[in-house]
């Protein structure tokens, strides 16, 4: 079998109408990015509370806590994607699920929502472990301090564990950009849909997949720089 290498396929139109394949998958890489941050936005912040509830001196909160983390943790992705977007439209009321069916651009905000809760236990489950590798005296000094327990979290205790937490949350951040790929899977035309779609209007699959691995290396390159530099801008000088 000999295999037609093409890499002029990137400047030739695409099948769509409008502009090239290249064109096409930096339209993907855009959605990717997109998802992914939109996506980060409900993890990180959902995900600090489930850890700061497991980590609360409350059996009320650390039960919610660990409920959610162990629900959201151990159900696989891929079914969790299609238990949004088939399943929660149609055992909701008539006429919010349809209004959900019909809500332009679904896909994108059923993967949103999707990828921000399932990672959300994962970050969860690290905002946890920092927050315990700090050394007791820290709490027990804002306690004498006159802290409330709102305010030993806010000032004490999570800017240190987020210090701590920094590269562990970088790996999170970037699985939840690779996992945008599983959007496909409900019409999201992400980067690897996009190189699937190119794949099959050209029959250039080498090319497709090798841009499309190309584009997810770059950006994740541009996570780990941008992580690093934000890692040494907060270290505290002696501590790292």
């Amino acid at each position: 079998m000999n295999y037609n290498w093409n890499w002029s396929i990137f400047f030739e139109p695409s099948p769509e109408g409008t502009g090239t394949y290249a064109d096409m998958l930096l339209s993907g890489l855009y959605w990717t990015v997109v998802t992914a941050l939109c996506a980060w936005v409900i993890a990180f912040t959902l995900g600090s509370l489930m850890g700061v509830l497991r980590t609360l001196p409350s059996r009320t909160a650390n039960a919610i806590g660990t409920t959610y983390v162990e629900i959201f943790r151990n159900v696989p992705l891929l079914v969790q994607m299609f238990l949004w977007y088939f399943v929660l439209p149609e055992i909701l009321p008539r006429g919010i699920g349809d209004a959900v069916k019909q809500m332009p651009d679904a896909p994108f905000y059923t993967a949103v929502v999707c990828l921000g809760f399932f990672t959300a236990s994962r970050v969860a489950e690290q905002v946890r472990a920092g927050i315990q590798a700090l050394p007791r005296g820290q709490r027990m000094a804002a306690t004498a301090m006159g802290f409330t327990t709102a305010q030993t979290y806010r000032y004490v205790l999570l800017p240190n564990a987020y210090r701590i937490i920094l590269p562990p949350m970088t790996s999170e951040f970037l699985n939840n950009l690779k996992n945008t790929s599983v959007a496909l899977t409900i019409g999201l035309l992400e980067l690897t849909g996009r190189a699937r779609s190119m794949q099959e209007f050209s029959f250039q699959v080498f090319e497709a997949f090798t841009a499309a691995t190309i584009l997810y290396v770059a950006i994740n390159l541009v996570v780990v720089v941008c992580a690093s530099v934000l890692e040494r801008s907060v270290a505290i000088p002696g501590q790292r």
